[in-house]
């Protein structure tokens, strides 16, 4: 018992020495020493994926932080380097007679024209554009371009000049066609009008203005425009891209650089109005420059009669099928008289197939050959006299006369 009691003597001091020490500690550091907690781990890369027995491929390295991509910009300078230089400057003479009657005005010298006869030759000078057709120096443009002219000079975009000489031209869908004589010439690459679309983008290339060779860009607003009055057959394409004075059988062009329209009219050029343009299609280009080429000429179906175009009033009223048209005018000897369709019949269809309007009727009849013929589904009778009748007629088809084109 005293040998515990020494112990206990012994070994208090050091035990109320080590509180002391603790509670020292605790007061000078109440958070405790801090301790560096050991850097993460790497992570392990993704394993790509094995067969189980192959267990000793290598894993695959980390994939790359996706980079960000830069916004693509439209730059139609490829189509213009692959199209342009194969559109033309057309400079144009014509010679007019007008009467020479003193210093009047000319509105004046023609009223006392046939009193004094007496003449004057004016030059006219005028401008426009065109495209290269083919190796062979054939260049396509606009008929009204060309018209009545009595010199018909051409300028490449590379400064080459040369006269040219006209080959034939069709006035019903305002197309003419030009040959030059130079070597090496580009040649227009030739798209599709039938695969555009409203809202592709187009360039109109062509001479405004007498400017030089100029580019302009717009979409394609809308297809099938007709009913304008600038051609007997109108199957346009409206565009916004700006179309001036000059620009006249230039070409129109999609992104790709190929020609897709012939630039030929503007509307509302009086009136202010803007970003309305229109260009013939290339698929009617296509075909009635080859028939010049190969025949001189364009031939064409007829059988003689002028159609006009219901309102919708009429057709309502009367209970006219939509798009269905009023013969207007029967040629004399034609087809149509012999068969015995009258002005004033409604004619409602061609071969079984419904009309969509006049300019659908003509063009429909003009496709087709001296030879053939065509079932033509007409109503006689209100508006008209009598009870209304339907009837259907073989008629044959001719080639299409001259005079005809004036009256149509």
């Amino acid at each position: 018992m005293s040998r515990m009691a020494g112990w206990l003597r012994w070994a208090a001091p050091w035990v109320a020495l080590g509180l002391g020490l603790a509670l020292l500690f605790v007061l000078l550091w109440p958070d405790g020493p801090r301790r560096r907690s050991p850097a993460p781990a790497p992570a392990a890369a993704p394993v790509a994926a094995v067969p189980e027995e192959n267990t000793t491929a290598a894993p695959a390295p980390a994939a790359a932080p996706p980079q960000a991509v830069a916004p693509a910009v439209l730059n139609f300078a490829d189509a213009v380097a692959r199209s342009a230089p194969a559109v033309v400057n057309i400079y144009t003479e014509r010679r007019e007679r007008v009467p020479a009657v003193g210093n009047l005005p000319p509105e004046l010298g023609r009223l006392f024209g046939e009193v004094w006869p007496d003449y004057r030759e004016r030059v006219e000078r005028s401008l426009g554009s065109g495209v290269i057709w083919d190796a062979r120096g054939h260049l396509v443009t606009n008929y009204h371009v060309i018209e009545r002219a009595a010199q018909i000079n051409v300028q490449l975009k590379d400064g080459r000049e040369a006269a040219a000489t006209l080959v034939g031209v069709d006035p019903d869908t305002d197309i003419a066609v030009l040959q030059i004589e130079l070597a090496e010439l580009p040649v227009i690459p030739r798209g599709r009008s039938d695969r555009l679309r409203v809202g592709e983008p187009v360039l109109a290339i062509g001479n405004p203005l007498g400017l030089g060779q100029t580019v302009t860009q717009g979409i394609v607003s809308a297809t099938g425009r007709g009913r304008l009055g600038v051609s007997t057959y109108e199957n346009f394409i409206q565009t916004d891209a700006a179309i001036n004075f000059g620009n006249s059988g230039g070409a129109l062009v999609n992104a790709a650089g190929e020609l897709v329209g012939l630039n030929t009219a503007i509307a509302g050029r009086t009136l202010g109005i803007e970003g309305i343009g229109f260009s013939i299609p290339v698929d009617l280009v296509r075909g009635v420059a080859e028939a010049i080429l190969r025949d001189g000429r364009v031939i064409r179906g007829w059988i003689g009669v002028v159609p006009r175009d219901l309102t919708a009033a009429e057709a309502r009223q009367f209970g006219i099928p939509e798009g269905a048209v009023v013969v207007r005018q029967v040629f004399a000897g034609s087809p149509a008289v012999e068969q015995g369709i009258n002005r004033g019949d409604v004619i409602t269809s061609l071969d079984g197939r419904p009309l969509r309007g006049a300019q659908d009727l003509m063009a429909r009849i003009a496709v087709l050959q001296p030879s053939q013929s065509v079932r033509v589904g007409l109503w006689r009778g209100p508006p008209f006299e009598g009870p209304a009748r339907e009837h259907s007629l073989r008629v044959p088809v001719i080639e299409r006369p001259i005079q005809a084109a004036a009256s149509s």
